[in-house]
């Protein structure tokens, strides 16, 4: 059972808060079945990909802006605006025809609403321990507020399943996630005003891109930033873009599961996915909240990461025989290790990124490692969709051995261009 607040943590009002909205923003229902949804009108994978590089391309045109405008003209604002873009994504894809033109423009909001809050509301709990003297506690306190995200997910979970089973109509569950984020947009509303960080005036579209070339230019200068980036690209960049693939392994194997057989496939599908996810979500809260004993036993966040990274490419070499064998009751095993590891790792690493960033750039930072993430899942999820659907029509055995076998490559690299462990001088950026 998760206890009421980590090691060390004192309870407080901020922190709930903190908490509930990442509560309220995993409130994704249709995230369990976003790839069945976005292949249900006889989409290949790699037009699938391709709306998910369009996606990040959205993203990756507006991330570092999003940043700079937050830093400069205020958080909360920002915040605000990305709940109102996403919101219409939701009325776009719960309301039009499931078709690539509609779906394009759905995904387009959708890729706005991520572009201005990644980076932000960590930005303003980081800032809030600032204020508070607790900046020693940020890995776990933003381990503790993540962990209720994946809360968030888990009860998302059941909720999502049972508008999937009984109106067979993915769409309502963009419609129903309109609820909890309206929610939340009345709950950042009322966030405190000194949680906007240290202002410096009136935005300027010159001090904007001032703002976003000092970040861009230390983001390449500073080698421990630059390699961050990095790694982010790699470990949560390529995570993102694989998870889905989950769930038509699930139907696949469910055909070969003697359950509930009067129910039909679809109907089994749906339900089997909403007992996976449910567990994948559970067990990554979990995991987030004991991240920051993973730094405190290896003696600090850096050889915490190495060691992730060689857990990850022991379980994508386990992975690459168990998806050529379409032996998938495995390879569902592995993906929740893999989710373990991303929710351990994302405190981690925002740990290691805060310690480059100057209050006044707070934001900016993450908005570029966020860039740097939705670079690396524009490449690779239209070039994933492409080799999976050439494995399925060419190859033989499992199509979807490709997912591992680039997983090993990246794990192999990161291990090998490691650089030596750090002597504890991180340099930050200059402003």
């Amino acid at each position: 059972m998760l206890d009421a607040f980590p090691v060390n943590v004192a309870p407080s009002i901020m922190i709930f808060r903190f908490s509930l909205y990442g509560f309220l923003k995993n409130q994704r229902y249709f995230e369990p079945f976003m790839m069945l949804f976005l292949l249900g009108s006889g989409n290949s994978f790699a037009s699938v990909g391709f709306l998910i590089g369009f996606r990040e391309l959205c993203i990756n045109a507006t991330n570092i802006p999003a940043g700079a405008i937050a830093d400069i003209y205020g958080r909360r604002r920002c915040m605000l605006f990305s709940y109102l873009a996403y919101i219409t994504a939701f009325l776009c894809f719960g309301l039009c025809p499931n078709e690539l033109f509609y779906l394009f423009i759905a995904v387009f909001f959708f890729g706005i609403g991520e572009a201005f809050r990644e980076g932000t509301h960590k930005s303003m709990i980081f800032t809030w321990l600032r204020l508070n003297d607790r900046l020693g506690e940020k890995t776990k306190v933003y381990g503790y507020t993540r962990s209720w995200s994946k809360i968030g997910s888990a009860v998302s979970i059941p909720i999502a399943t049972a508008i999937a089973y009984y109106t067979d109509n993915l769409q309502m569950l963009f419609l129903a996630a309109l609820l909890p984020y309206s929610i939340g947009f009345i709950a950042l509303a009322s966030y405190p005003k000194e949680l906007d960080g240290s202002r410096q005036g009136e935005v300027s579209i010159r001090r904007v891109f001032v703002h976003m070339w000092q970040t861009i230019r230390d983001s390449v200068k500073v080698a421990g930033l630059r390699r961050l980036m990095i790694e982010s690209m790699g470990f949560e960049g390529f995570f993102d873009v694989i998870k889905d693939y989950v769930q038509p392994m699930i139907k696949i194997m469910v055909l070969g599961i003697p359950l509930l057989l009067t129910l039909g496939d679809d109907k089994r599908g749906t339900l089997l996915i909403g007992v996976v996810y449910f567990f994948f979500h559970l067990g990554s809260a979990w995991s987030s909240r004991k991240a920051h004993r993973l730094s405190t036993h290896f003696g600090g966040e850096e050889p915490a990461s190495r060691f992730m990274w060689r857990c990850k490419v022991l379980v994508y070499l386990a992975m690459l025989p168990c998806l050529a064998f379409e032996l998938y009751l495995p390879v569902i095993a592995l993906f929740f290790l893999l989710y373990l590891m991303q929710s351990a790792w994302r405190p981690l690493i925002i740990s290691r990124f805060d310690a480059y960033s100057p209050e006044t750039h707070g934001t900016s930072i993450l908005s570029v490692e966020s860039q740097s993430q939705t670079f690396a899942k524009m490449l690779f999820a239209p070039l994933l969709g492409f080799i999976v659907d050439q494995v399925a029509t060419f190859g033989s055995g499992g199509k979807f051995w490709p997912i591992a076998a680039v997983g090993v490559l990246i794990g192999a690299y990161m291990l090998l261009s490691s650089p030596e462990r750090s002597s504890g001088h991180r340099p930050v950026m200059r402003v």
